[in-house]
């Protein structure tokens, strides 16, 4: 246990981060689902208004700031250094110190619930002027917590830049390196350039909160602007989504060639667009602020370069299928996640196209028809990819695999209660549903939508249930050797757990599938 504490070991630091924000994903689950059951009937009052706004609060951000992110932090440190041949992360101390620090903001997120007040109430995204009003000191704990996730994140950054630059194994160039660590080189220059932009919107909250007689950065009658606030916290929100989503688009990059047992089509098109759909989310914030009053020249702008984002975006999907096209494909439970990510995610993007039309946008502006697009992309998009790629890494993390009996089962249920949850929600929003209201009056279509909604949300209940119970079921499962999958990039090259150093030696890369080039030459060299 306390070998686990001092750890510096850049596989285990990416364990920690795993189960840490796999209990944040429970705690954000439970959130959902009281949400699901206020509003499953009109009139109810399981929840009081007040705390249904906490509760809403902080299942959003949990899920964004104390779930995704930090699960793909932690896939990355556990992959990126055996993918590229590395012997571990370029500073393992400042690796620590990154995960412990995430661990200390998740604590004081956690401990806001018992704050003078309750927990934070104005949504994750936190508007003045109700964030600056709002009484109590939970809104103060909610910045606190995000303050040092962001001095966590910035740290884990700067670590996989400076690996991925400077500790590739003979050979992998970037033409040769894997298109998850493409994801993960993009996705950390996008916290080093957005985050300074939250840590400074979210000080000044801070100091306008505090000290309300002394600074006047975002309440109207005090002099300030609210809309300022939206263009910084959008500035830093929507690269947000592409940290989010990018790594996720690798895992699903890994996931498609080894299952189809070909080679990834397009394989530079794939990196390329990743970087490009970086770059772009840098310019597109303020298609989230298309009803503030902003010109429709700045409205024509952001609606065409967000609506551009479609064309990288698009790249890979196409991509993607042409992988699995004419593909020996193998059913196995991450072919079954990454198959059932292109279906939803391509869902959550094209529902992003509308949304990018100021003019739709301006109708269905903070309804549920948004919830069901951020949904898909985000919980659809990123989870399933998450979950599919912990069934296909698992056996090199411990040795063993999890259960494909009851991950197909996980998968079905989530896939079926994702669908039914979430995309009734779109005809909410059509139907003027607004988000974030806690109750509504009994008769029409409202109803009906929302208690198919809940129903959804106990399948994928059951779902995350499935799946923990594979994870423990897991330690009695079936041992894995050192390459189970026929994987096509290095961390398969070493044993299923790996040793604390990685690897003895490393093979000299000649293309983007070093093993699969091995096993070629072997098999050349046995029938010589």
């Amino acid at each position: 246990m306390a070998s686990w504490l001092v750890t510096v070991d850049h596989k285990r630091i990416g364990i920690l981060y795993l189960a840490t924000a796999g209990l944040f994903f429970l705690l954000a689950g439970v959130l959902a689902l009281l949400i699901r059951i206020q509003l499953a009937r009109p009139d109810q009052s399981v929840l009081t208004g007040d705390s249904y706004n906490e509760v809403v609060t902080m299942h959003g951000t949990a899920m964004v700031f104390f779930v995704v992110v930090p699960i793909l932090a932690g896939l990355g440190n556990f992959l990126v250094p055996l993918q590229i041949g590395a012997r571990d992360m370029a500073f393992p101390r400042l690796n620590a110190f990154s995960y412990w620090l995430f661990a200390a903001g998740g604590i004081v997120f956690a401990l806001s619930f018992f704050a003078q007040g309750g927990a934070a109430r104005t949504g994750w995204t936190a508007y003045p002027p109700l964030s600056v009003l709002s009484p109590g000191n939970g809104q103060d704990l909610w910045i606190l917590s995000l303050h040092l996730l962001t001095v966590s994140s910035l740290a884990g950054a700067i670590n996989f830049i400076v690996t991925i630059h400077n500790m590739r194994t003979a050979g992998m160039s970037w033409m040769r390196m894997p298109l998850f660590v493409w994801a993960i080189e993009v996705y950390a220059w996008l916290l080093l350039l957005v985050l300074p932009a939250l840590s400074a919107g979210l000080t000044l909250l801070l100091l306008e909160r505090r000290f309300p007689g002394t600074f006047h950065f975002f309440v109207p009658e005090d002099g300030g602007s609210p809309v300022l606030y939206q263009h910084v916290f959008w500035f830093f929100g929507h690269p947000e989504v592409y940290i989010m989503i990018l790594p996720a688009m690798g895992i699903i990059s890994e996931i498609l060639p080894v299952f189809s047992r070909k080679p990834a089509f397009g394989y530079k098109a794939i990196a390329l667009s990743t970087v490009a759909i970086g770059c772009f989310s840098m310019i597109v914030w303020a298609h989230h602020m298309f009803t503030v009053g902003l010109s429709n020249y700045l409205n024509a702008w952001f609606m065409v370069v967000s609506m551009v984002i479609a064309v990288p975006t698009g790249m890979k999907i196409f991509n993607w299928l042409a992988t699995l096209w004419r593909g020996n494909l193998s059913l196995d439970t991450p072919m079954w996640f990454a198959i059932g990510f292109l279906s939803i995610f391509t869902v959550g993007g094209l529902s992003g196209i509308y949304l990018a039309a100021f003019p739709i946008d301006w109708q269905v502006h903070d309804t549920y028809f948004v919830v069901a697009h951020f949904h898909y992309v985000l919980f659809g998009g990123s989870l399933f990819a998450i979950i599919g790629g912990l069934f296909y890494w698992w056996p090199k993390m411990f040795g063993r695999f999890l259960s494909e009996r009851l991950g197909k089962l996980t998968f079905a249920l989530l896939f079926v209660g994702f669908n039914v949850t979430f995309f009734p929600q779109h005809m909410l929003g059509l139907l003027g549903m607004p988000r974030r209201i806690y109750t509504y009056s009994e008769g029409g279509l409202w109803q009906a939508y929302n208690m198919v909604s809940t129903v959804g949300s106990f399948l994928m209940g059951v779902g995350v249930l499935v799946f923990m119970l594979a994870i423990a079921r897991s330690r009695t499962g079936r041992r894995a050797g050192n390459d189970p999958w026929l994987g096509d990039t290095l961390e398969w090259y070493t044993t299923s757990p790996p040793p604390p150093h990685n690897f003895d030696t490393v093979p000299y890369v000649t293309s983007a599938r070093p093993l699969s080039d091995l096993r070629r030459s072997l098999k050349e060299r046995s029938a010589l």
